[in-house]
Order: structure tokens, then sequence, then C-alpha cells
């Protein structure tokens, strides 16, 4: 925890699981436990729920006259089109059109919103839209981030919270659970219907216990923060710097990828101009060096960061693999050629401790491709 500058009120209760508190964007993060198993805990969150201290993303508050004009300058989304109660997934550039962090975008009132990002430059971006304008930027390290993923949450949570059935996906809304303030937010990153709970600092303890406690007889049970690695793979979910040219530079230039290259395109809103990059972001289209694709693996063995190869030329690499007790296959996101970004091309992953891995290409996402688990209405 050298480098770590945030604190999760919950370190305590993470030690007591095993874990290290790693550092993640200046926070002691609960990657791994030395007690449970991450299998139980991917498994939990597809067919129960889990529990994750997620508090290590980054809150933003933005208030002001001038609120929509730093969203609207910052990130890829017409702020103007977020009603109250409403959020969105949104994207940041830099000036050169390259991805530099994504975001979930809550808007609170008319002048009003939360940005929630992760270990990018999301912060630095919002301040330097915010320069010379009539608007409050303040960084909320108070503010903790509990994650309540699977398809049980939502009877869990109604228990306490009663209209949560209502609330729609990437709504959120203001409630009390177990006497204490929060704000309940319809979203994660998970690819199940889920819930992220918003708390005050001194409130997370209780929170944190008193669903553990009454959830075990549901199967709710406390996950690791890397169980997300296993839930995004097949749920299409990146993850920033870990699938981008950060980890995995260009040999002739630096790092930076387009939005066209990551698939997130769709997060700019129709249209719009303005933002920052909007230009070489436009410029780039059609210009891909690589696209983000996905890998369907032979066998059971996980290969890793692996080198992919095809016809005995090394053209891309596995970012973030994994294997589904559930649904019984390795799959991985992978950096590939654009050639190859289409589905049925045999290629081979060479993993160091496997050896070499057949694989064939597909499109992602692999699970609940149309996304009726995370936006269920019942």
């Amino acid at each position: 925890m050298t480098n770590s500058w945030r604190f999760s009120a919950l370190m305590d209760r993470h030690r007591a699981l095993g874990s290290n508190l790693e550092d993640w964007s200046g926070m002691g993060t609960a990657w791994s436990y030395s007690k449970g198993d991450p299998n139980a805990e991917y498994m939990a969150i597809r067919t129960k729920a889990g529990l994750m201290d997620v508090s290590g993303l980054k809150k933003v508050h933005i208030t002001g006259h001038a609120a929509s004009h730093v969203i609207d300058r910052a990130t890829t989304r017409d702020p103007e089109k977020i009603a109250p109660g409403k959020s969105v997934y949104a994207c940041m550039l830099n000036d050169a059109g390259k991805f530099v962090d994504d975001c979930i975008i809550y808007r609170m009132g008319p002048n009003s919103y939360t940005v929630v990002h992760g270990s990018g430059q999301g912060h630095e971006q919002l301040t330097m839209a915010a320069t010379g304008r009539d608007v409050s930027i303040r960084f909320d390290d108070n503010l903790h981030d509990l994650s309540l993923q699977g398809p049980l949450a939502v009877d869990y949570l109604e228990k306490h919270i009663p209209a949560v059935r209502q609330l729609p996906y990437m709504g959120h809304m203001p409630a009390m659970l177990f006497g204490k303030p929060i704000t309940l937010s319809r979203t994660g990153y998970t690819g199940e219907r889920g819930y992220e709970i918003f708390c005050r600092g001194q409130d997370a303890g209780v929170i944190w216990d008193t669903i553990l406690e009454e959830g075990k007889a549901m199967g709710i049970i406390p996950c690791r923060f890397t169980t997300l690695d296993m839930l995004r793979a097949e749920s299409y979910l990146l993850f920033f710097p870990f699938d981008n040219s950060e980890m995995y530079p260009f040999e002739d230039e630096g790092p930076g990828d387009t939005l066209w290259e990551l698939g997130l395109d769709w997060t700019v809103t129709k249209g719009k101009t303005g933002f920052r990059g909007a230009e070489e972001h436009y410029r780039l289209q059609g210009k891909e060096r690589f696209k983000i694709w996905g890998l369907k693996l032979e066998g059971k063995n996980v290969p890793g960061n692996a080198p992919v190869y095809k016809d005995g030329k090394k053209i891309g690499v596995v970012t973030q693999p994994m294997y589904s007790p559930l649904n019984d296959w390795v799959v991985a996101i992978a950096r590939l050629p654009v050639d190859c970004a289409v589905d049925g091309v045999e290629v081979e992953v060479r993993c160091g401790t496997h050896g070499p891995i057949k694989a064939v290409t597909h499109s992602l996402p692999f699970y609940d491709v149309e996304k009726k688990r995370r936006t269920a209405k019942d």
C-alpha cells in the first residue's frame, strides 16, 4: 500500500478475509482474499448475489451554473439528454481523439452531476473543462460504493427498499438502508442485474455487515475485486488500462486507442461535436489499427496475458481470459488485427505456462448477448 493515499472504511473487513489491500487508483483494494474461492464468488454473482467494495472508483461532484458545460466538454455524452435520476456510460478523450478514461455520469438535479470514474484521467479532464467556469468540482472520498450484483440482489433489497423493483436500468434514487442515507443506483460491472449503494464512509461498515449477515441464507457472499475480471470478460466490459495500449504499447507510436478500435464509438451522442478530441475522433473512423474482439479457446487451461499467433506470425494479445464453471468455456478479450475481428478465424494462443492453445475468434459479449439480464423489468 505504499502508493495508496485513499482508504476504504472497510479495509479491516477485507484484511479479515485475507486481503493484502493491493493498490488500485490510489486506494488499498481487496484484489484477492486468501479465504473463499473466486469461482464460488463468480457463481454467486451469476446465480445468486455477491457484495463487493468498489470504493476505489473516484467520485466527483460537479455543481453550479456551468455544470452541464463541463460535462459537455469533457465527455462524449450530451448532458442535456440525461434526466435527473438517470445515468449514462461515457468516455473521455485527449486532443488526439484517444481514450483516456470512462465513467458513469449521474444527473442529480438541474445543475448537479456526479461522475464516477476509474484510474484514468477523468478528474483531470473535468477540472480542465471547469477552469474559468461558474462551477464547483469536488472530489469525494467519503462517498463509498458497495456493489450488490446478481439476480437475487433485487429480492434482497426489496425487503428494505420496496421501490427498488421500479428502478430502471441506469436509474438512481435517494433511499434509506438500515436507517442510513444512501443513493441507490441500478448499475454495475458484471453483466448481471445489480445495484451500487453509495453511502457515507461512516455507514459503510454497518451496511456491509448487515447485507452479508441477512443475505447469507440467500447465498450472498463477499467477493474480491478481481472476481470482476471473470465477469467482465464474458460481458465485454473493458477495464482501463488493462485492455489498452498503455499496457500493450504500439511499436512505432505512443499509447492511445480510439473508440472505433475499442468498440466504444456508441458512447458518443449522435451528432455531438465540441467535446475534447471530437475532431480527431471523427477523422480516425475507418483508420483502426486493431480491434477489441473475443476468443473462444479449446480445453480448460486459462492462458494469462499471452500472445496470439496466426499462420506462425504474432498478430495480437489476450488482455483478459477466464474460465467459466457455469458455462464450461474458456473465453478471452483480445487485441486483434482488423481483418481478424470477425467470427471463425482460427488462431493460436501461446501460453508460457500451458503451451500453445487453439482458439477461434468470436464476437463480444459471450454471455447474455442481448443484455436482458441487466435490463430486466420485473
